[in-house]
């Protein structure tokens, strides 16, 4: 019985043993295979780097104001006997927003216009009782003083009657009437805003060591975020005679035409202001940079050698870190970094590592223009 039991046992323990080589081998053969093994290599679009002169430009950020605006408000209390205009509606300066009830001004220019009659009369009587030397020259002046007053009672109730009828200071775009009918308004009470949108103004502040660059009559390009109707242009009108303490920055003003509005008094733009000098830049699609809070970069195609396989050399990708400069739709200048004629690579950057290998597929290019004119969607 105990002969039979040993033999048992070292049948058991050599089927265990074969079966741990025979598993030994198989996962000794799965990492060589693993060791050997190479990913396919990634698809990529390149573009080969090209030098262009680009315009010096300096880029900020700023905020539409309106050339005039104000906040049309009554001049004399009184109640509003009548609403002229529409909210939102554009006008011509001069042109009446709201009548206010000059009843009892009208009744005291018609009694006011009698008395003046009559004092005018009084006076050409005394001219002529003067003239005869019946009155003093005393008497005479006396009527003329009168008459005098009386006209300018008369010009006083008339300049009331006409400040109670609110007319539109300049031409331009009216926001929200504030006002109704049969309201009693006070004296600069507000009536409605006004806005003057073409031209219009964009101030926004510099660094003080960009005072030297900027002048007046100096171009702005402006872009509206989520606009796509492209850029607008115009020139510095004005800079501040004096520079913040808190910011060190100065207070710059330009103006643009804005015949369609699509500028409008509050908004946030950027705004790049245009030197006279060129720069000399590598212009590449904003889609071949990847950036990093270490660092931007983009990779570069070029031949290189595997040291695993004895010197044999692949297509692969160099990843290159560089400085950038200003963009131009599209496109962004690379200041460093790259140099003109090597093959950068323009999409599919997010899934490369330095010294991948890629597969270079042109058919079909990501778009770029230095002006896109994105569809709607």
């Amino acid at each position: 019985m105990a002969k039979r039991m040993v033999i048992m046992l070292l049948a058991v323990a050599g089927l265990l043993t074969v079966i741990g080589l025979v598993k030994f081998q198989q996962i000794q053969a799965a990492i060589s295979q693993s060791s050997s093994f190479e990913p396919p290599p990634e698809a990529v679009t390149t573009v080969r780097a090209r030098q262009e002169a680009w315009e010096e430009e300096i880029g900020s950020i700023g905020t539409v104001s309106a050339v005039h605006g104000v906040i049309v408000s009554a001049d004399m209390p009184g109640i509003v006997n009548a609403i002229t205009f529409e909210s939102g509606h554009r006008v011509q300066s001069g042109e009446v927003l709201v009548k206010l009830d000059t009843r009892q001004e009208e009744a005291q220019l018609v009694a006011a216009e009698a008395q003046r009659d009559l004092d005018v009369l009084n006076l050409e009587r005394a001219r002529g009782l003067r003239e005869q030397g019946i009155t003093s020259q005393a008497d005479f002046d006396q009527a003329s003083a009168t008459a005098k007053q009386s006209q300018a009672r008369v010009g006083e109730i008339q300049a009331t009657i006409r400040r109670k009828v609110i007319r539109a200071p300049f031409t331009g775009v009216l926001g929200i009437r504030q006002v109704n009918l049969g309201q009693f308004l006070n004296a600069g009470d507000p009536v409605v805003p006004l806005q003057s949108l073409d031209p219009i103004q964009v101030d926004f502040g510099l660094p003080q060591e960009e005072i030297p660059s900027v002048r007046t009559n100096r171009g702005v390009r402006v872009e509206l975020e989520g606009d796509s109707g492209g850029e607008l242009t115009g020139k510095i009108t004005a800079l501040d005679s004096l520079v913040d303490s808190a910011t060190r920055n100065i207070h710059v003003q330009a103006t643009l035409p804005n015949p369609e509005g699509r500028l409008q008094p509050g908004m946030f733009v950027k705004v790049r202001v245009i030197l006279p000098s060129q720069q000399s830049v590598i212009a590449l699609p904003a889609t071949a940079v990847r950036y990093a809070p270490y660092g931007n970069s983009v990779f570069i195609v070029e031949d290189l050698t595997d040291p695993k396989k004895k010197g044999k050399t692949y297509r692969g990708v160099r990843q290159q870190f560089v400085k950038l400069g200003s963009e131009q739709g599209d496109l962004i200048a690379v200041l460093s970094g790259v140099k003109a004629g090597e093959e950068v690579v323009t999409s599919g950057v997010f899934k490369l590592r330095n010294g991948a290998a890629v597969l270079v597929n042109n058919e079909v290019q990501p778009a770029s223009s230095s002006s896109p004119k994105p569809e709607d969607s």
